[in-house]
This record gives structure tokens, sequence and C-alpha cells, in this order.
């Protein structure tokens, strides 16, 4: 493997002065603060990312980072929590970017790849990004979204040239990232953490999961997301071990990956192990023996983001011997629960608490439930959120006496959480992601030949949820499914596009008028299915 920039070109000096080498110096000249990065000077040597063919060090990311803060900063002393918000693919570039953006005392705001111009618009505009960074692969669009705002634009490949300055001293109770999810309400909110909230949600993991810096990750969870960041990218860099980091999930190239056998863990969603499942299913035997031996070398396989069906777990454990170990938590928590990293793993439960995290559940009327009785989950711990950026009325209704209200139900079955779903049928859980209903429903009914719609999650035994929509046309109108989901790619994510499209002439609604969304799921024809 080459020790090289992600753009082939030479970065900051690597000679034995190396400047990011002094930061053993004066803790002013390179800033300090900011657990990770300190934790990084311990494992300098040590490979950190590895993308591609290329490798990269503890102490090139601590070079780079440098480079990257030394550029947004611009001459100033600190960005006292200025957002970036950043657009870069999964690799090297992506974590000096998110580190140099911490180190110059920023708000990292991570934009997803896949998202259209208007999704990338809204969160860039409700963060109130002060400067946007992105890779050169994606500089035409996004620049223009920077500059129609009057808002600094660079290029990361650029930031990594940047000779390194002065940065400054970051207090670790300073906010550190924006991550977007959606809600109740429509657009998604963006959910802000504290560096120290970030410490809290790894240190939890790093004790129950026992992370060390021998450890070897496969990466393939979107990096705008807190499983992909939080639980793969940041807890490798926190034990000191090495993230292997595909650009995007290829069931074959993940497979290939897993045979070579230096592997030691690799997270995902129940969609991924699905296609994993079946790529197996198809390969010769010669390769389906690589790749159990490979999986049979590692130590722990982790299932979470979505409820992991009981046949793809009992699938899962025939063709690998690993019983996928699965785990609960949310992007305004972290992890909360998981199942034991020794020790029987119940399928279709979640664990206990994590280390340092309190779990309650309570009924309808706010009471503790007895044994055996469902509850809604309620979480406290230094690793939930500060906040929803800019919405306090939001972030105060998701509070009650210092515990965090997820909408969650679950029961606990011999010491272990199982979960039985959402309080509110508006969010959906597809292939990993938290979708909100209302937020797609506003955009179909922007359609001219859509008079009323309904959204909602059917399940899926792949997905977990398909996304459905049931749809009152107006008078006179006709629509075709695949003109709209094109029509809907452009406004939203593929995601949330919903896949499954029903024609009604009303929807169902109760005495109240609201509508019976129970009742909406019902009138899908099962196992009928349009994929997108």
């Amino acid at each position: 493997m080459k020790d090289q920039y992600s753009d082939g070109e030479s970065g900051p000096p690597r000679s034995n002065e190396s400047k990011e080498s002094d930061a053993s110096g004066p803790t002013s000249a390179f800033g300090r603060g900011i657990a990770l990065v300190d934790r990084a000077r311990d494992h300098a040597g040590r490979v950190a990312v590895i993308s591609g063919q290329d490798a990269f060090t503890y102490e090139q990311l601590l070079e780079a980072s440098a480079c990257v803060a030394s550029c947004i900063l611009d001459g100033r002393d600190d960005l006292r929590e200025t957002r970036v918000a950043f657009q870069e693919p999964p690799g090297f570039e992506y974590a000096a970017v998110q580190w140099g953006i911490w180190r110059a005392g920023g708000i990292a705001v991570p934009l997803s790849m896949d998202h259209p111009a208007p999704e990338l618009e809204y969160v860039i505009d409700d963060a109130g990004a002060g400067i946007v960074i992105a890779h050169a692969d994606y500089e035409e669009r996004v620049r223009c979204l920077a500059q129609r705002r009057g808002i600094p634009f660079l290029l990361g490949n650029e930031a990594l040239r940047v000779n390194p300055a002065r940065l400054p001293e970051v207090n670790p109770a300073r906010r550190a990232m924006i991550l977007y999810t959606s809600g109740t309400t429509g657009r998604p909110k963006g959910v802000v953490t504290t560096h120290n909230n970030i410490r809290a949600q790894i240190e939890c993991l790093i004790e129950a999961w026992e992370w060390n810096a021998r450890d070897r990750i496969l990466s393939v969870l979107p990096l705008n997301h807190v499983h992909g960041i939080i639980n793969v990218l940041l807890c490798a860099f926190w034990a000191g071990a090495a993230c292997d980091i595909l650009p995007r999930f290829d069931a074959d190239r993940v497979w290939a990956r897993i045979a070579e056998g230096d592997l030691t863990l690799f997270m995902a969603v129940p969609t991924i192990y699905v296609k994993l499942i079946r790529a197996w299913e198809k390969a010769s035997s010669a390769a389906c023996m690589a790749m159990g031996e490979g999986c049979s070398r590692m130590r722990l396989m982790v299932s979470g983001s979505a409820a992991l069906p009981v046949p793809v777990l009992e699938r899962w454990r025939e063709i690998t011997g690993h019983t996928l170990l699965e785990r609960y938590g949310m992007t305004e928590i972290g992890m909360a629960l998981s199942n034991p990293l020794h020790g029987p793993r119940k399928p279709g439960h979640v664990g206990q608490p994590l280390p340092g995290v309190q779990v309650r559940l309570l009924d309808e009327s706010g009471k503790p439930v007895s044994p055996g009785e469902p509850g809604e989950i309620q979480v406290k711990g230094p690793g939930v959120f500060r906040e929803y950026w800019q919405r306090p009325e939001a972030t105060r209704e998701s509070f009650r006496e210092g515990w965090f209200v997820t909408g969650d139900i679950a029961v606990v079955e011999d010491g272990s959480y199982r979960m039985l779903g959402r309080s509110n049928t508006d969010i959906i859980k597809t292939g990993g992601y938290k979708v909100s209903a209302p937020e797609i429903e506003n955009v179909l009914l922007e359609h001219p030949e859509i008079e009323e719609c309904a959204v909602v999650g059917i399940d899926d035994p792949e997905w977990g949820q398909r996304v459905g929509a049931a749809l009152v046309l107006a008078k006179g109108a006709s629509l075709d499914p695949d003109s709209l989901r094109a029509w809907t790619k452009e406004r939203l994510a593929q995601y949330k596009t919903p896949t499954r499209i029903l024609f009604v002439d009303d929807l169902p609604r109760n005495a109240m008028g609201k509508v019976q969304k129970t009742v909406v799921v019902a009138l899908f024809p099962k196992g009928e299915m349009t994929n997108a």
C-alpha cells in the first residue's frame, strides 16, 4: 500500500522535522482539548485509514487535519462554533476534513453523498453554515449552492496542502457536530452533539465491545449518520485501530475484502446482511469457503439501525458461524442498549444498557412499567445530545425530567430489552435510515396531480420497511408511478422515494378527520411491490 494523499500530490511536510510532530511542545501551537486528536498522537505510526491501495497513518491524519484547520481559519484564531458543511466521500480526506473542522473550533455538518440539491440546500440553510467544503468530484454542484448564498467555498484536496498554523485550544464542552435526522414535524432536525457527548458515545462502545489498537474494521456505511461516524470510524480512531473504508457498499467487494482474512470487526444494517447473504448464495463453493474462513477470523459482527429479522440472523449464523450482535441507538443518544460481547445473544432482543447509559420504560401515564410490560424507552447519560439546532421548543418536548424520550416501545424479558416498534407511526425505518412520513407527504403534495396522500411504512423482510404512498389524485388527473418516482427523486433522497404506490378514492379517517395510517397500511396488497 502506498502512503500518499488522496489527490496523489504531496501533502504537508513529512520530514523528521514534521510540523505536527512539534505538537508535543506548547499546547497553543497546534491546539488541544479534543480527546480524539490528543489520543491520535499516541498512535502516530499506526495505520488509521486504508482507502483502496493507499494507507494513511495517524501522524498523517494529524498533519492533514492541521492543514485543513489552518485553511479554514484563514488567519482567524478560532472559528468559535461556525458551522462548516462538508460533502466528502468516505475515505482519508473525509477524516482529515472532519478533524480539521473540529481543530479549527468549528461545528462539523456532514452532507449526504446521495441527497439531491434541495435537501443539501435545506441542511446548509438550516444549519446556517458559514463555510462549505467539498471533494473535487462534487465541486460543480456544491460550489454553486455556496456561492448563491455568499458562503465561502473550499476544496478539500486544496485545504490539505495549506501550511499548518497555530490552532486554538478547544473546550470539549463546545458543540462539535450537527447530524440531521427526520422527525414527526416533517423537515429533518439538526441533532447537536458536543465533543464531550461524542467522547461518551465512543467510550461506552470501546468498553462494551473491547476495541483495541489491533482491531481492523471494514467501513461500508454512510458517514453522515451516527452508525458510520461513531460506531465505526471514530471508535476505530479512539482505539488506535485501522479503518478500511469502501466508498460505497458493494456485496461482492465486501465479501472479497472479508475473504482476505485480516478484519476483526464488521458492522452493518440488516439490509446489507440480506444482500451479503444473497451474494454468498450465488457464489461458488470455493468462494463460499474463503468467505467463511474470513468471517471465522473476526471477533465481532454487529447489526443495527433497524430491527434484524430473526430469519436473517439465523441464516447469517448458518453461513458464517457468527450470531450477529444487535444493539439499539439513535442519532440523539448514540448507542443505549447492546447484546453482550461475551455470552448468549437473544434473537429479536437488543440487550441491556451500555456502560454509563441509564434506560427506563414508562407507560402512557408516565409511570414505570412492571416487568414484562411494554413501555416507552427513555434515556439519560453523558452521550445524550445537547439540543435540536435552533429548535428550543422541540428540544424541551423531547425531554422529561432530564430523560430523553425516544418514542420507541420495548419490553424487558429475562433482563434483555426487546423492541416492539415506534410510538409514532410517522417514522419509517427503511434500510437503516430513519425517514419522516410527513416530510415525504409535504413533497408529494407539491405535485399538481396529487390532491391528498398518506405515507406509511410497509413491512419488508429485506429493508425492514418500504416507503408506501397512498394517493388521492385531483379530479380528472392521471399519474404514472414511474414518472412520479422520477419526479420525487429530484426532490428527495432515493431511500425516501416511495417504492409502493397505491391510488385510492379517499383516505381512511377517524371521527376527528385524522388519517388512520394503520388502516392505510392494510390497504396495500401483501406481496406486491414496485421497486424504485
